[in-house]
């Protein structure tokens, strides 16, 4: 048996040592270097772009704009933004820049120093335009509209009529209303965005970059070189972190392209300060929210009004945006309910993917409603939740039933006994202006794509030896962004297979050797895989024990189907499955300054069954820091859509001073009935209730709520005095 042990990480003595190539780090002889030029405004018309003074720089080698860009467009889920924004394409969309970060210009020399100076001397000519910098003034009426695909500056809108709401107010004895705002992160992966582009020996353009999908890395640089898609190849080496960030394009497509014109290999390495204006962050979000409920705490009513800041692509805003929509009442049964939403376009830095997917701020607004509803009813938080928590046969929102294997009720169970909920909660001590108090919150999240987008995992094993197995190799393309997926994958393979780990081989993330495995996303990678992987032991085994040696055998995971929701009604079986997570948050208040520290946080997550616990554990720990900073600590800052935190000693992620004394990580595993030896992503769920759980533990300290985020100590010691 190999899944259900904590083995170490098969990558973590050459991380540790150093040995481990991330982009940054590759070299090849000949090697060229790029640097890109950004917009660096919010908003203008392009009316001209001279490069010839920089052209004419020794040791130049190129310089590309929009203009040599085949098929100028991208994204991830439609084609709406420009690779580099030229002057007035062939895209309708192009000769406009929409926010700060557009490329303008791709700048090749012989040294980085030399394209550095070369960009200085490109000169573009603007007629700046009116910037939308808010939700509220892109739906203002007369706005100027932002692109011309959106009208009304509106990307997408979703609708949820379950039920009679009027009616189900009309029965509420208690109602709670209230009005919320999350602000955008930004991902603060390790390493920024870098990656190499050469032609390999079969003459494929070929790029070596950090990302979460190859074979849709593989799809857009295609697409924007109008490529055959054998014609490129990516390969991933190893992944300085991504969180969602890495989904969208940065350097792939502009780096094929230079190495298409130039025919020699290219480098490029962002700053810090380019990451982030160059690449997307979670979505800002406002909403008002509704809810009614019985004197005994049975929820009859919820009405929310939703919406997101998009920036002025849509990247994954409708799908985000579906998902917030789905979550945004929490895992809870109620029978009448009106949502609307919708992705607004501004000229803010883009929005897109982040660990969460909508599900944060969702929650943050379902979570935040339910404690003031306990508050009002008087009742124990977590009995209301148990109360009213989806249990399998529940019908959803979307009137769809819960696909089975809801386990709400008993990951809410694990959450409370083990942060000994009753007892803990009246020991907490008070001490002069430092003030305790203890929150609870809880979630849901899907695994796996949704709405009816196609969802498969390819992966191939091979079985080499005479009488025995000696040798397998495994090919499989899944992203490993630091969450430890290809140990998974060994793990699954040995357990499959029902061989030692030491007789499996690896070969991963290249789309030269492994059909699609999907993104590392959506907390779907180990789930699919699984599938994958376990299909294909069956198949080749079968082989093997047929006698064809070496055997070799290709499988296809698909899981069961989704349905995009009714554009009137909501109506859908949006998602294969879910992840349920609680968790519980000891926080103590500095009332003099506004200061929060987080003492201690219990969470408890159904992973279905842990391949490797220690792995389900540091994610744990890591999603709950990542989570504690979205709540309290980095505050992204734009003004006029020109982003003012661009640096990370403007944009504070938590350091290890921020982090709880003690994160309890309690490991629910009911077998899920949809996964592959009934594993249940996990890697979203222990960021999602951590800024509810936070914010009841505030209010339980000081008596006051806080309904925007992050909880910064300016903003809970201005509402404090």
């Amino acid at each position: 048996m190999s899944v259900g042990l904590s083995l170490p990480r098969i990558d973590a003595r050459a991380k540790v040592t150093g040995s481990a190539a991330y982009p940054g780090d590759l070299a090849m002889p000949g090697m060229a270097h790029a640097k890109v030029l950004f917009a660096r405004r919010p908003h203008a018309r392009v009316i001209a772009i001279d490069t010839r003074e920089a052209a004419n720089l020794p040791g130049v080698l190129g310089i590309f704009t929009g203009a040599d860009v085949p098929n100028n467009e991208y994204g991830l889920v439609l084609f709406d933004a420009p690779v580099m924004v030229g002057v007035a394409g062939g895209k309708v969309f192009d000769g406009v820049v929409r926010h700060v970060g557009e490329k303008m210009a791709l700048i090749v020399a012989e040294t980085e120093r030399i394209a550095e100076r070369a960009r200085e001397l490109i000169r573009i000519e603007y007629e700046d335009l009116p910037v939308i910098d808010s939700i509220e003034a892109a739906l203002a009426p007369g706005a100027p509209q932002l692109h011309p695909h959106y009208p009304g500056n509106v990307i997408h809108p979703y609708k949820i009529r379950h039920g009679d709401a009027a009616a189900g107010f009309a029965q509420a004895e208690v109602i709670i209303e209230g009005e919320y705002r999350t602000g955008a992160q930004e991902h603060a992966y390790l390493q920024p965005e870098a990656g190499l582009a050469y032609i390999d020996e079969q003459g494929r353009i070929t790029v070596q970059v950090a990302g979460q999908w190859a074979h849709e890395d593989q799809e857009q640089i295609a697409h924007a070189l109008r490529l055959p898609l054998e014609r490129v190849r990516v390969i991933y080496p190893a992944i300085g972190g991504a969180f969602g960030g890495r989904e969208d394009m940065s350097v792939q497509i502009v780096l094929a392209l230079a190495v298409q014109r130039l025919g020699r290999p290219v480098k490029i390495i962002w700053t810090r300060e380019e990451s982030i204006i160059g690449h997307h962050k979670r979505h800002p979000a406002w909403a008002r929210a509704k809810l009614g409920a019985l004197r005994d705490g049975t929820l009859v009513a919820a009405q929310i009004q939703l919406y997101t800041d998009a920036g002025p692509y849509n990247y994954t805003s409708n799908k985000v945006l579906g998902n917030a929509t789905v979550t945004c009442v929490g895992p809870y049964v109620i029978p009448n309910v009106t949502i609307d939403s919708a992705a607004v376009v501004t000229n803010n830095v883009p929005s897109g993917a982040f660990r969460g997917f909508g599900s944060p701020q969702a929650l943050f607004i379902a979570e935040t409603q339910m404690n003031k509803l306990a508050d009002a009813l008087g009742m124990d938080p977590v009995a209301l939740r148990r109360k009213n928590a989806l249990r399998d046969g529940s019908i959803t929102v979307n009137g769809s039933v819960i696909p089975d294997g809801c386990s709400m009720v008993e990951v809410i169970n694990a959450c409370a006994a083990a942060a000994d909920w009753g007892a803990a909660q009246e020991a907490l001590p008070v001490k002069g202006y430092i003030k305790r108090g203890r929150g609870f919150a809880a979630g849901h999240k899907n695994i796996g794509f949704s709405f009816g987008a196609p969802e498969r995992c390819e992966a191939t094993i091979e079985l080499h030896g005479a009488t025995q197995i000696e040798r397998a190799v495994v090919f499989h393309a899944g992203a490993d962004c630091g969450q430890g997926a290809h140990t998974a994958f060994l793990q699954i393979a040995a357990e499959a297979l029902g061989i030692p780990t030491d007789k499996i081989e690896l070969r991963l993330s290249d789309t030269s050797t492994s059909g699609s495995s999907g993104s590392a996303s959506a907390s779907r990678l180990t789930f699919m895989a699984a599938g994958s992987i376990v299909g294909a032991a069956a198949a080749v085994l079968k082989k093997w024990q047929e006698e064809e040696r070496p055997a070799r055998a290709d499988f296809v995971y698909r899981p069961r189907a989704t349905t995009a929701m009714d554009p009137e009604t909501g109506e859908s079986d949006p998602n294969i499955t879910y992840g349920y997570v609680a968790e519980v948050a000891d926080v103590e208040v500095d009332t003099e300054t506004g200061q929060v520290r987080v003492l201690n946080l219990v969470c408890a997550d159904d992973v279905g069954r842990a391949v490797n616990p220690q792995q389900v554990v540091g994610q744990i720990e890591g999603g709950v820091a990542q989570g504690l900073g979205w709540a309290t600590l980095e505050h992204f800052v734009s003004k006029g859509g020109r982003p003012l935190t661009t640096r990370f000693s403007t944009y504070l992620i938590p350091s290890v001073y921020d982090v709880p004394d003690n994160v309890d990580s309690v490991l629910v595993e009911i077998s899920d009935p949809h996964g592959a030896l009934g594993i249940r992503g996990m890697a979203e769920m222990p960021l999602l209730p951590v800024a509810p759980a936070v914010v009841a533990a505030i209010h339980a300290a000081t008596g006051l709520w806080m309904d925007e985020l992050p909880v910064t100590a300016e903003r809970l010691r201005a509402k404090l005095k």
